[in-house]
Order: C-alpha cells, then structure tokens, then sequence
C-alpha cells in the first residue's frame, strides 16, 4: 500500500489528491478550514524551542500550530499540493500575488543582494515594484540573451515571465537557467500553470504564481505562492511571519479545490482560445494575434479599429482586469493592466496601444466568436465614422 501512495502520478491524479492523502484516514472527505488565529499549549519550553527552531530556518512547525502568521492547516494543504504538482520541495502561500514576489526580493535583499536582471514584459505591478525600487532593489532590464553579461557580483535575482504578460511571448527557460549560473532564476508561471510547463524541471530555483488566476479559477480569491526548494522557502516563511502577508484559511481552501480541477479547465478553456486565435488570425479586422507555441488560455491581438471599442462592445466576454476565471474576461493592457509602466518601456516590450488581452473561459466557442466578431464590427463602424468626421 505505502509503495503504491509514493509512487509517480499524473498531473490529473495529483490535481485532486495531493494535500488531502490524510483525509480518509481521519474519516473525512472534503478538507476542513482551520480559521483559527491561536492554539492552546500547556508547554511553554517545547513551544520556545519550536520558536527557535523557526527562528533560524524558518522550517515548517513539527507537531501543532502555534498562531496563524506562523502557518496554518489548511493553507499548509494547498501548499503542499502546489508544490507537487509544479515539481518542487516546497512552496510558500502569500496574500497576493505582489506580496509573495515582495518576499522574494525582501529575503534576497537580506542577504545583501538587491540587484535583480529582468526580462520585459512582466505583469505591469511586477514590472512597477522593479523599476519603482520600493524596496530597495535595483534593476537591469534585459532581453534573454543578454542575461548572463547582465548579472553583477551582486546580482540576487533573473526574472522572466513565459509567457509573458500581456504579449504571450516565451523565452527558452532551460536557456536562461544556465546563463543566470549561480544567480537563482524566478520563472512566473502564471499563465501557463504547472499543466503545460513546470519551470521547475528546466532550472528554475524559484516559480511564482498569481494564484488569484488559474490556480483558483473562479475569480473568487485573491492569493500568491511560490514554489521553490525547501531552504528558500524558509526564507521566504520567516519574510511572511515578519510582514504579515499571510494568506487566510478559507482563501487556501478554495485554492486547494480549485486545483482539483486546474488540468481540465486549463485544456478545455486553452481548445478553445486556439480556435479563436486561428479565427482571429485570418480576420482582416485584425492586425496580429499572439498565441504562445505550448498554447494556453491565453489570446493577445492588435485590432486595425479602435481597442476602446472592442472593449465596448462586448456582451459575453466581461470586461475587466484579472485571468484564468471559467468565464471569459478582456482588457486592454495599455489602459490598465500595464498603465503604470512608463509608455516607451511599455511600447518597446510590445504592448501596443492597439493590443488587447484575453483569457478565455468555458464558454461555447461559437457563442464566443459570435460575441467576438460583433464586437470587432463595431468597433470598426466607429473607426469608419471617426474618419468620416475628420474627413469633413
């Protein structure tokens, strides 16, 4: 039985067993929610040596919890479960997706290594917290290529993003592996989730999710984690007992569930976000579609009207920031998401004033184009009539 439970398994089995192995042990099905901040102990000398013990690895607690910044039960669940399937020894839960990437750089910050080699384009938040030196980093921004003359003697970080937002572009994450050398190499893994690459595997130390956006799935909680080797995320646990951005036991409950079906969300919404960017891609409304080569959920494209129009004009898709929820959500990148990143880095990374960012849903694909294409009409009516003003 024991060989049978450690034996390999598929991404799929994974998805819905990893973090509840205990469950039917306990005679219990569904996970519970711890909510409590607290726990009683009548042995101050064990918790004091429990303490230190945290105090100077940050190591998960052994035996019971001892207060709710220090880790909780059922967000111990997801991370354990998040952390199987991206390939990893551990992985770290976070507030926000912003808050766990601040505790990357904080903990290597705390080493004396606040240099940090990025590639654009990134979330625009992400990019903003590296230019911005909120917290006391320095940044070199980068193409791939250029990434090993980049790293300094100082250097604690190489960023990228692959896919990127909101351009989709990939890079060559076994490439960038070997060019950071020693520099450990964080590998947002957002849109692409661990179901159609793992980082990990090609030679990321560390995997950052907004787990706000597929791992959850259903634009019902808002969360962070990363996944990484057990030493980092001990660093990464005594930056979050510090700061306080812990993420709260009923948000690590929907994360958990929404794992369970992560695979067949992500291929049922990435068949159709296929079919609509080859539909997209002949259409002579539009300029140029991206669609990344490991495909996703994910479309990008440049519209010959007016984007503002596009976003008008829709009825099924929601307008709205945010990705990865089982409906279909657009935005434009320029107005919103990327607002914040200077106009000429944001223009020279490939986020056109005319791109517009789709993540696509569960809805029927031809429902979806139909929404689609009345929207791309009128947005080139108002294109017409707009010239036909200027004109006279």
């Amino acid at each position: 039985m024991d060989t049978y439970c450690n034996a390999p398994r598929a991404l799929a089995t994974e998805a819905v067993h990893a973090g509840r192995d205990d469950l039917a042990r306990q005679g219990l099905h569904a996970p519970p929610i711890d909510l409590s901040t607290t726990y009683p102990s009548y042995d101050s000398r064990a918790e004091a040596a429990r303490i230190d013990a945290f105090a100077t690895n940050g190591a998960e607690l052994d035996g019971p919890p001892v207060y709710g910044r220090l880790g909780n039960p059922t967000v111990a669940r997801f991370e354990t479960a998040l952390a199987r399937l991206e390939g990893t020894e551990s992985a770290v839960a976070f507030a926000s997706g912003m808050a766990a990437l601040s505790a990357v750089l904080l903990a290597r910050a705390s080493t004396g290594l606040r240099h940090v080699v990025a590639v654009r384009p990134l979330y625009g938040c992400s990019d903003h917290l590296l230019t911005a030196g909120l917290l006391g980093s320095e940044v070199t921004w980068t193409d791939p290529a250029g990434i090993a003359d980049a790293v300094r003697a100082d250097t604690g970080l190489v960023m990228v993003e692959s896919p990127a937002n909101p351009t989709l572009a990939e890079v060559d994450l076994r490439a960038v592996a070997h060019a950071c050398g020693s520099v450990p190499l964080l590998a947002d893994n957002t849109f692409a989730t661990p179901v159609l690459q793992r980082p990990a595997e090609q030679g990321a130390r560390l995997v950052l999710h907004s787990a706000t956006k597929y791992l959850g799935g259903h634009g019902d909680v808002m969360a962070g984690v990363v996944a990484c080797d057990e030493e980092f995320a001990g660093l990464l646990r005594q930056v979050r007992f510090a700061t306080g951005g812990v993420l709260h036991p009923l948000a690590g409950y929907l994360l958990l569930r929404g794992l369970s079906t992560l695979p067949v969300r992500v291929r049922a919404a990435s068949a159709t976000a296929a079919e609509l960017a080859r539909r997209l891609a002949d259409d002579p409304r539009v300029a140029r579609v991206h669609y990344p080569r490991i495909g996703g959920a994910m479309i990008a494209f440049e519209v010959h009207g007016d984007p503002h129009a596009v976003i008008a004009g829709v009825r099924l898709a929601t307008p709205a920031v945010s990705l990865g929820s089982v409906d279909t959500l657009i935005q434009h990148p320029a107005s919103i998401s990327h607002r914040i990143v200077d106009a000429d880095d944001r223009r020279s990374a490939g986020v056109s004033d005319r791109l517009l960012r789709m993540s696509v849903g569960l809805e029927d694909v031809e429902d979806l184009w139909a929404d689609l294409d009345q929207a791309l009409a009128g947005a080139g009516s108002a294109a017409e009539a707009e010239m036909s003003r200027a004109l006279h």
